[in-house]
């Protein structure tokens, strides 16, 4: 996990995104590579149709003076890093440049700049990029690798490819909690992930919860706020490419409720 793709553009959760991406990089002696994106202005073409147009001056602008402001930061940080500038469709944009990624750097809840994702750029991300992805709260202070870590345990593919795509970062955590809510998926069971954990040098904590009043990511989150967790791993659920919705209920309140990382694989 070398190569981190970080979104840059001028919204509300950029430092969020940006200190998670540091301390990424510190830890696993990693490399950002700073996306910077110019979304394509939508205007309407009449009053009954959008069309897509060319950004506007003011945009184009607005993205010189950011790169100019973080560039001097960057270099100061002591982590390796470069910088790319596309225009066009976010969601686009940033699946052609995770080619060659191993986790791209997003926020949890979808912007105002993003309200024509039907899915979200997350859900966009994990259906057509096949990269892990580290969603931050937007208020978030970074993440803190070397503390608590959970992992939402059902044995369904997904959740395994986290678990597998979380390895670099579990090896760091002081304990890690492997957690399973109600019934498991016809898969794996907790024992069987815990093992595979322990064979890279990860030993879990197993928690089996049984299913209560409580919602699963309501318990997860609970859980995580007890624990003080770092972060959280979990799968991204999906319900097809032509949904309208990618993620189903647990892991799309998960997003909209984290107050803390959340790393997700498809």
């Amino acid at each position: 996990m070398k190569n981190i793709l970080l979104l840059v553009h001028g919204d509300k959760g950029l430092e969020a995104r940006l200190q998670v991406a540091l301390d990424l990089a510190r830890a696993l002696n990693g490399h950002i590579q700073c996306a910077d994106v110019t979304p394509l202005t939508l205007y309407p073409a009449d009053p009954m149709a959008w069309s897509t147009g060319m950004p506007l001056d003011e945009d184009r602008k607005l993205e010189v003076e950011l790169r100019q402001r973080l560039e001097p930061r960057l270099a100061a940080e002591g982590v390796s890093w470069n910088w790319t500038e596309s225009v066009g469709d976010i969601g686009v944009c940033l699946t052609n440049q995770s080619l060659l990624s191993d986790l791209i750097v997003v926020n949890c809840r979808r912007d105002t700049f993003l309200a024509d994702h039907r899915r979200g750029l997350v859900g966009d991300l994990a259906v057509h990029a096949r990269r892990p992805i580290m969603a931050a709260p937007e208020m978030a202070p970074g993440i803190k690798l070397s503390g608590a870590a959970i992992v939402a345990w059902d044995g369904s593919a997904p959740a395994s490819a986290a678990l597998r795509s979380a390895i670099p970062l579990l090896t760091q955590a002081s304990e890690v909690h492997l957690v399973t809510v109600g019934e498991l998926d016809n898969g794996p069971s907790a024992e069987d992930a815990a093992v595979y954990l322990s064979r890279h040098g990860v030993r879990p904590q197993v928690h089996a919860i049984a299913r209560g009043k409580a919602s699963p990511d309501r318990v997860l989150l609970d859980l995580a706020d007890n624990l003080r967790a770092g972060y959280c791993v979990m799968g991204a659920y999906g319900k097809g490419r032509l949904s309208e919705a990618l993620f189903g209920g647990v892991t799309r309140r998960m997003i909209e409720a984290a107050a803390l990382p959340l790393l997700l694989d498809h």
